[in-house]
């Protein structure tokens, strides 16, 4: 077990961005919410297009189902995805590839909105390395991700994990800005809360799935931001606000073009 003090000082760097992911939005209704993603896996990709709520209705955001998706990159290579229910958009024939610059375009609604999102290229993803420590006599968890940061400055992460087969998602953003060119030191803290129905608290045994991703800049930056702003809302203290979308026209949302690689990992 590592240095208790590294740990906790670990805990506290990374508390406040590791956190489940819950689009807290302004207080109020009708507003377009588009969430697109391309990756360097195998298609079909999905772009979603629903209209937003009031924060204080329930998360059920109605689907646009008569927009006109079109997705190009700078090779020339263009598609108009198809319709396929519950607001989702499908491509048929697209290819993602890192280094390429992705352009979707969405007319809908009398409006068009338009978003850019450049692939990054892949970086190695090593594997996973578990700690623990205790407080207040209960088991928590860590896994470290191991991969070598490229010389480059202004690599830009996001790791998405989830327990067991739970769909609940985990998010945790990372930069380049203090380890550049260096193996990485930032652990992923694991979910250690049950005392509600809809909480994780992982235990051993538990296999987690984690994934991650190479993003740009601009998808950073809203990741980064809605992180922040998911503990907002009622009971939080503040008024929820929208992160900073790449998406033109007043979209809420995101545009993302980003490499995937996958690893697994049995809490011992």
């Amino acid at each position: 077990m590592k240095n208790i003090f590294l740990v906790i000082l670990s805990l506290f760097l990374v508390t406040s961005c590791e956190k489940e992911i819950d689009l807290d939005l302004e207080d109020q209704s009708g507003q377009i919410v588009i969430e697109g993603n391309i990756t360097d896996q195998a298609g079909p990709y999905f772009v979603k297009i629903t209209k937003s709520v009031a924060f204080t209705q329930a998360n059920q955001y109605p689907a646009v189902t008569n927009a006109q998706v079109v997705l190009s990159d700078n090779t020339g290579q263009t598609e108009t995805l198809q319709y396929v229910g519950n607001g989702n958009y499908k491509t048929s024939t697209f290819v993602g590839q890192p280094g390429r610059i992705y352009t979707l375009t969405i007319n809908a609604e009398g409006k068009q909105y338009t978003a850019q999102s450049t692939m990054p290229q892949a970086v190695s993803f090593d594997g996973l390395e578990q700690d623990s420590f205790l407080v207040a006599g209960q088991t928590s968890y860590t896994l470290l991700p191991l991969f070598v940061d490229p010389a480059t400055l202004g690599n830009r992460y996001l790791f998405v994990y989830t327990v067991n087969s739970n769909p609940k998602k985990f998010f945790s953003e990372f930069s380049d800005n203090v380890n550049n060119g260096l193996p990485n030191q930032r652990p992923l803290l694991l979910p250690n809360d049950d005392s509600n129905a809809n909480d994780i608290k992982v235990v051993a045994g538990d296999v987690i799935h984690v994934e991650m991703q190479c993003i740009d800049d601009k998808v950073y930056t809203y990741y980064s931001a809605l992180l922040q702003l998911s503990g907002s809302g009622p009971g939080g203290g503040i008024t929820p606000a929208n992160p900073p979308s790449n998406i033109s026209n007043g979209a809420l949302g995101y545009f993302s073009a980003h490499t995937v690689r996958t690893r697994t990992a049995v809490i011992q």
